[in-house]
């Protein structure tokens, strides 16, 4: 019996082999679209979960009642030890670290490279492969490093590398051999090696023994609050339990200023991912998630649409099956079998779509899309269960309606069920063409906030700036050599400025201090992101000055102690007025200097557009001896000769620094990445929906055209125009399409108004924007009904109703 019902339905399909091809095109389209998408959710929520025992592991994050007091991923750097110690009853294990960057070179291969400073519980906890060395004690030994299979490829070309040593070298210019211990197997995205380190490559591996050597000595302080800390529970120890003990612990050990301003909380490893920056991931997740299916419903809908139109054609068969003895089951299954059918076959192409398209939507979301060779048995089952369901969902309609009409009914072609149903079927339409609009005016307005980010003046000018990061020797005659170094480049013809800084517009800061007035009680300090920056930072930024000098007057010398506010920090500590402020002298915690406002600078964005702009406080290099960079305001006629004669005379000054350089543009990109993967996607999204409205709208004004020949060869013989003609079905679609209008508006608005509060600076939402989406959609419907319909106006009556 099934194979009966499979014959008779590719049968069925090769003789509609026009509606047969839109209805399976359009079906790959989506699941094509769901199996992408789906991959990518996969990948997204499997993020942590290999790590060992991950079920028991647990970040310690902080919130503080004063902003900028610390950062939310990090905490107080004796904390996790302390638990392990005075708590091994709950607390089975613990991992900390901090983040630097630093030169790594091996003979003439010279590279910055990232580099965790940690506890040397790292591998055991977490469950690393090592591909050479023993992970019990490569992180151990003193002087030793555990390096990614890049980095030994990178630096050696081979895997076998334990025993070889790099050159390593410190913030104060020192150098010093390092032996590997352990070459890592490649890890698969995880947020322990990637939580500060984005990009795709590892971070070195270092212990804390090592931390002298960077300098880096307060990692177990109780006042160190950038400290980032894991720890792993004892088995049936539930957070919660743990809420009283972290307390206790911070009470009895931390300033006052610290432990009345500080909460911090545990967040399961495996939620660290998708949970951080205020969920931007989770909330990419669902999106995707929805837009995906939209776009597989808007598949389905044209496949009923198109059944249920082409069932005319089907009558007689159903009426002699029936009279030959076929019961309604029998009949039901038929049907049933062709949709699966379709949605099998839909399937297979689907996957070739797939596969060539795969690389390109790694692109997109900047995300690895595993491959159909790669995928694991998993992957396909689902793949086969979801064209079951669509199979299912698509052909239940259609099949439950023709296997009821009445037999005489049947054989007589009358079609008075589907009539009757008709309201069902242009709903379904409207349907469709509703959710294309959502995702065509959501589409509009991602595109419209991410574009602002980029367009909207930033109180800086980005334009010609790019950044290097130099080598570093924290002390006095370091940066006298690095202020050399600036001069020299200066220099140059092809650059405008430069600037010697720790820190770039990168949405980071170096670390924050409590500021206040003299005379003032140092509890009602102001917490605030410090930048250590040279004289010209703000002439290389353009960062305008509304009172004052950045620091000191050109060609003058420096002036030690004096600091320069943008203007939230002036007003957060009490002055009315720029001015005001200009001379006056402030403290800072941890500071016994006393600080002369120099100038005060126009408020800037210096981090992302999800928070407002803050107090900023900038110190200069000489009175902090801390930098990173060095930032080039470059001639912007021809960039390649500008940036080859850069390049040559950084060569020549330092020979054995990589030059490695990122335009603010670039790192601009960097900061709103979900963002852009989101623009990126709603594209596509917007671009499939409307090929699926298109080909469905094909098909059902082609069965229409087909079923109504007749009817319009008699109107054009009873001198019916042509014009008159296309506007009849035209006329049907363009209600449907205001329908669609009015029902998709709403909900676009206030989704799009939703997901617009996550920034603090953001475009306003217009109704033209929406009118311009509705025209353009509705142009482009009405344009093809036009032109399907005018093939039919245009044919000879008489040879139609010759036929007929």
């Amino acid at each position: 019996m099934l194979r009966n019902y499979l014959k008779i339905a590719w049968r069925n399909l090769a003789k509609r082999k026009f509606y047969s091809a839109i209805t399976i095109f359009g079906l790959s389209v989506g699941i094509t679209f769901a199996l992408l998408i789906g991959s990518y959710v996969w990948g997204e929520l499997n993020v942590n979960s290999t790590l060992k025992n991950v079920e028991n592991q647990y970040m310690i994050q902080s919130k503080w009642k004063k902003e900028n007091m610390g950062v939310e991923i990090a905490t107080l750097g004796a904390l996790g030890q302390a638990m392990k110690e005075n708590y091994p009853n709950l607390v089975a294990n613990f991992y900390r670290f901090d983040g630097v960057t630093t030169v790594v070179s091996k003979g003439d291969k010279v590279f910055r490279e990232s580099v965790q400073l940690g506890d040397s519980t790292m591998l055991d906890m977490y469950g690393f492969a090592l591909l050479h060395g023993d992970s019990r004690t490569a992180l151990k030994q003193p002087n030793s490093m555990v390096i990614s299979s890049e980095q030994a490829i990178k630096f050696f070309g081979n895997l076998d590398v334990v025993g070889n040593s790099l050159t390593v070298e410190s913030f104060s210019g020192s150098k010093q051999e390092f032996m590997i211990t352990g070459v890592l197997d490649k890890l698969r995205h995880n947020s322990i090696t990637n939580l500060t380190n984005s990009g795709k490559e590892q971070p070195i591996l270092m212990s804390f023994n090592n931390a002298n050597f960077f300098g880096r000595t307060q990692y177990n302080s109780w006042n160190n609050p950038y400290i980032v800390n894991y720890l792993e529970l004892q088995k049936g120890v539930r957070k919660e339990d743990l809420e009283k003990p972290l307390a206790k612990l911070i009470a009895a050990n931390v300033p006052s200023e610290i432990s009345e301003n500080l909460t911090v909380y545990l967040v399961p490893l495996k939620d660290v991912y998708r949970e951080a920056n205020n969920g931007v991931v989770k909330k990419t997740i669902c999106t995707l998630s929805l837009v995906g299916l939209f776009i597989l419903l808007m598949s389905i809908v044209n496949f009923v649409n198109i059944s249920i139109g082409a069932s005319s054609s089907r009558l007689k068969e159903i009426g002699v099956r029936k009279m030959l003895g076929s019961s309604k089951q029998q009949v039901l299954r038929q049907f049933l079998a062709e949709s699966i059918i379709i949605s099998v076959f839909s399937l297979f192409i689907s996957l070739i779509f797939y596969q060539i398209l795969r690389t390109s939507f790694e692109k997109i979301l900047q995300k690895e899309i595993i491959s159909i060779v790669a995928a694991p048995p998993i992957f396909f089952f689902a793949a086969f269960v979801l064209a079951l369901i669509i199979g299912l969902l698509s052909g239940a309609y259609p099949a439950f309606v023709l296997a009821t009409l009445p037999s005489v009914d049947s054989m007589k072609g009358k079609l008075k069920s589907v009539k009757e149903n008709v309201f069902f079927r242009r709903m379904l339409i409207v349907s469709q063409f509703a959710v294309a609009l959502f995702v065509f005016g959501g589409a509009a307005v991602i595109s419209k906030q991410v574009n602002y980010f980029f367009d909207k003046d930033l109180g800086y000018n980005k334009a010609s700036v790019f950044s290097i990061k130099v080598p570093r020797d924290w002390s006095p005659a370091g940066v006298e050599k690095m202020e050399t170094i600036r001069n020299e480049m200066a220099k140059l013809k092809e650059v405008r400025q430069v600037s010697l800084s720790y820190i770039i517009p990168d949405g980071s800061f170096g670390f924050s201090s409590g500021i206040y007035k003299m005379g003032q009680d140092s509890t009602l300090a102001v917490y605030t992101p410090t930048l250590v920056t040279d004289e010209k930072y703000a002439e290389t930024y353009q960062i305008p000055q509304l009172e004052g000098q950045f620091f000191q007057a050109k060609n003058s010398n420096f002036q030690p102690n004096q600091i320069v506010l943008n203007e939230e920090a002036a007003k957060s500590l009490g002055f009315k007025t720029p001015a005001n402020a200009l001379g006056q002298k402030i403290r800072m915690h941890s500071s016994p200097v006393v600080f002369t406002i120099a100038g005060i600078c126009k408020n800037f964005h210096f981090e992302s557009m999800h928070k407002t702009i803050g107090p900023i406080a900038f110190m200069h290099v000489r009175d902090n001896n801390f930098y990173r960079y060095l930032s080039f305001k470059i001639q912007t006629q021809n960039l390649s000769e500008s940036m080859t004669a850069i390049e040559s005379k950084w060569r020549q000054l330092m020979p054995n620094a990589p030059f490695e350089y990122t335009f603010v543009d670039d790192t601009l990109q960097t900061l709103y990445k979900s963002e852009i993967q989101l623009k990126q996607a709603s594209r596509v999204a917007t671009v499939l929906s409307i090929i699926i409205v298109l080909l469905g709208i094909l098909g059902v004004v082609s069965l229409n055209i087909v079923k109504r020949t007749k009817e319009l060869s008699i109107r054009k013989v009873l001198g019916a125009s042509s014009w008159s003609i296309m506007l009849l079905f035209m006329k049907e679609f363009l209600v449907l399409m205001l329908i669609a209008v009015a029902i998709s508006l709403p909900f676009t608005l206030i989704g799009m108004q939703k997901w617009l509060e996550n920034y603090s600076y953001r475009v306003d939402i217009t109704w033209f924007t929406f009118a311009m989406v509705g025209l353009l959609f509705m142009i482009v419907v009405l344009f093809l009904v036009g032109f399907q319909t005018l093939k039919a106006a245009l044919m000879n009556p008489v040879k139609s109703l010759k036929v007929e």
